[in-house]
């Protein structure tokens, strides 16, 4: 799916979506993070940043800039710990005071087997994620965050990364990085986990939603349809593995080349890292094997 071509924000104002919620566009564009990632700022007087963003001097003054007379940021909030969301936090919360919130560090919420795989150390993995973060409070699943005028459920989603959560604001969703309206989600092993992010999106799928406020692009209108449009885009990655797989084994970075055709080369490597969470997942559910140990380098054959 291509990016919105009338998403261009200004980056570091402030843009009101609907009352109480307004977002600013950190000055990070890439070929990951789209025009950039998108901070949110929930209240009117008791002010919720959610996902301060990376490490910047310019965004952090963009957000104490938005900060009128009568409001005060209440709360930090860190959707996931990768560096185009969480770096941030720290300089704003000692600016600020306001105590930062999060399911966890960089490897809370992983299943028990990518901290299997995690141990063994041949899966590879790591992108961009902020090992040094530490939460001052931690989120469960279910939890309620309350501030004067708001109120955010919690809905732990891993999949994209295993400390992922969702924010419910009523009808609305702040879904960060599990669904975008301009891209799919990065999912590598062992930060990543395909089988649960699959479940994470059945999960967001069994409530009627009005619109997500994704961590990078422009808002989802379609919060239903996206999320049938992006499992069915998962299966049919899967069976072009498997189609792939009955001409002859190969390894991630083999089925990549064959089933990415359109991907830009800058992208592949991400695409490998797509197919090898397909593998993982495969190996579980006993559809493949790897003939060896299971590891980014493996070749799998079916079963």
């Amino acid at each position: 799916m291509l990016p919105p071509d009338d998403f261009d924000p200004k980056i570091g104002l402030p843009e009101t979506l609907e009352p109480g919620l307004r977002r600013i566009v950190a000055p990070n564009p890439s070929p990951m993070t789209y025009r950039g990632t998108n901070t949110y700022l929930i209240g009117e007087t008791d002010i919720a940043v959610i996902d301060p963003g990376p490490d910047s001097a310019a965004h952090l003054d963009a957000i104490q800039n938005a900060i009128q007379p009568g409001q005060r940021i209440s709360h930090i909030i860190v959707t996931h710990t990768h560096v185009d969301h969480s770096p941030l936090a720290r300089p704003l919360a000692d600016a600020c005071g306001a105590p930062i919130y999060a399911f966890g560090n960089a490897t809370a919420g992983r299943s028990p087997i990518m901290q299997e795989l995690a141990r063994a150390e041949e899966i590879g993995g790591g992108e961009g994620v902020d090992l040094s973060f530490q939460p001052d409070r931690l989120l469960a699943d279910g939890d309620v965050v309350t501030g004067e005028g708001w109120q955010l459920d919690v809905l732990h989603t891993p999949g994209h990364i295993g400390n992922h959560i969702c924010l419910g604001m009523g009808d609305a969703c702040l879904t960060a990085d599990h669904v975008m309206g301009w891209a799919t989600s990065l999912v590598s092993p062992p930060d990543g986990d395909l089988t649960d992010f699959m479940a994470s999106c059945e999960r967001l799928a069994a409530r009627d939603w009005r619109v997500f406020y994704p961590g990078h692009g422009a808002p989802v209108h379609n919060p239903a349809e996206r999320l049938a449009w992006l499992m069915a885009h998962r299966r049919a990655r899967e069976a072009s593995i498997l189609d792939a797989l009955q001409e002859a084994d190969a390894t991630a970075a083999e089925l990549a080349n064959v089933i990415y055709v359109d991907t830009p080369s800058a992208l592949l490597g991400a695409a490998t890292r797509n197919v090898l969470a397909h593998l993982v997942d495969l190996t579980g559910r006993g559809s493949v094997h790897p003939l060896g140990s299971l590891q980014a380098t493996a070749r799998f054959r079916l079963n």
